[in-house]
């Protein structure tokens, strides 16, 4: 019995770190293509003048690249929940001014109200946090949040394709 299960665990242990070619070729595809878009992310944030710490996407990235058959990883998700998650913040901004007490609630709300519209994203959380510390404006749910998510959306699907793995969106795009 004891030799059964130093076997089964040898196996797990081998599936994980030693995996089939396929394994490695999809971690690998998903890391360049994550450092392809942070780079890109980068690139226009420096071209706006953006600090790069108010551009909310670089575990998005890291979630749709490479976990790309997750359920947050999907355009609905991806879309949905950074635009909720940062409406979730304003309401809380507007009554109570910037505060780190403001950006704890605002982050609450958002994963309540992501989970209510099936939108559960949770790199989105950032949002509420940023929008409810540092006061940002209406603009910020306009450009970054709203145009980098629908950039992203677009980035990985143009990825997944270009890479022959139509399994990006999964059940469709909303």
């Amino acid at each position: 019995m004891a030799a059964r299960k130093r076997d089964i665990l040898i196996q797990r242990m081998r599936g994980l770190w030693y995996g089939p070619r396929q394994r490695f070729a999809t971690a690998w595809w998903g890391a360049l293509g994550a450092g392809i878009a942070v780079s890109g992310m980068e690139l226009g944030a420096w071209l706006d003048d953006k600090p790069f710490h108010l551009i909310p996407f670089v575990t998005s990235i890291v979630l749709v690249l490479g976990a790309p058959e997750a359920d947050p990883a999907q355009p609905r998700a991806l879309v949905g929940g950074h635009v909720i998650s940062a409406l979730a913040g304003y309401p809380l901004l507007l009554l109570f001014g910037p505060s780190p007490y403001v950006a704890a609630a605002g982050v609450g709300l958002a994963v309540l109200a992501m989970h209510l519209t099936r939108t559960f994203h949770p790199p989105a959380g950032i949002n509420p946090f940023l929008i409810g510390n540092d006061g940002l404006g209406f603009r910020f749910l306009i450009e970054p949040v709203a145009l980098g998510a629908l950039m992203l959306a677009g980035f990985a699907y143009c990825w997944h394709r270009a890479l022959g793995k139509p399994a990006w969106p999964r059940d469709g795009w909303w």
